[in-house]
């Protein structure tokens, strides 16, 4: 198969990431053309997948270099090209027009509090915004906000169960959220309408 020679990969030819790919090309390129020939009845479209493979190799860089299994990384592309490949053959037809739009799912009560969370916790304190901003919001784990603030992680978890606690009371005060029998959110009166 002939390399590519555009300007994007003449570019990347004098680094040592390409040779790292040129290697690992030239030792699994015969094989991934096989299995790719194997698997579409086209001989061209098999060839522009591997050509595809490659390019995506290329755009690896030093990624590409520092894989363990190259061979397993190039296959899992080949794969996945076939998968889109097959994608895009599938048949498709316009949908008429007058079509009604699907009806908007309706969301959980709970889920309908994300406005009201939003205009309490500027309420709380700094230490409790913090928390509940880096954890629940921002999904950075306990144990790095423990690291990050320099406290151990039992701490940093009592200090994320009473910031809960503390914007759950806020939320109920002022959001009007009332709870089912088995103390799951039922409702709330939103502040606009009260």
């Amino acid at each position: 198969m002939a390399l590519c020679r555009g300007t994007t990969i003449v570019a990347e030819a004098s680094s040592p990431s390409f040779d790292c790919v040129l290697r690992a090309w030239r030792a699994h390129e015969a094989e991934l053309q096989g299995f790719l020939a194997r698997q579409l009845t086209d001989r061209d479209a098999a060839d522009d997948v591997l050509q595809d493979v490659f390019v995506k190799a290329l755009r690896q860089g030093k990624g590409f270099c520092d894989l363990d299994s190259p061979r397993a990384w190039l296959f899992q592309v080949a794969r996945n090209a076939l998968i889109d490949a097959a994608r895009a053959r599938r048949p498709s037809a316009d949908l008429p027009e007058g079509i009604p739009a699907p009806a908007p799912e309706e969301r959980a009560a709970v889920d309908e509090l994300d406005g009201c969370i939003a205009r309490n916790l500027p309420l709380l304190e700094h230490v409790d915004r913090d928390i509940l901003q880096a954890c629940d919001l921002g999904g950075q784990t306990v144990r790095a906000y423990a690291v990050e603030q320099g406290i151990g992680l039992p701490a940093a978890k009592s200090r994320l169960l009473r910031a809960r606690q503390r914007l759950r009371e806020s939320v109920i005060a002022h959001c009007g959220v009332r709870f089912d029998p088995g103390g799951q959110v039922c409702c709330h009166v939103p502040q606009d309408q009260r």
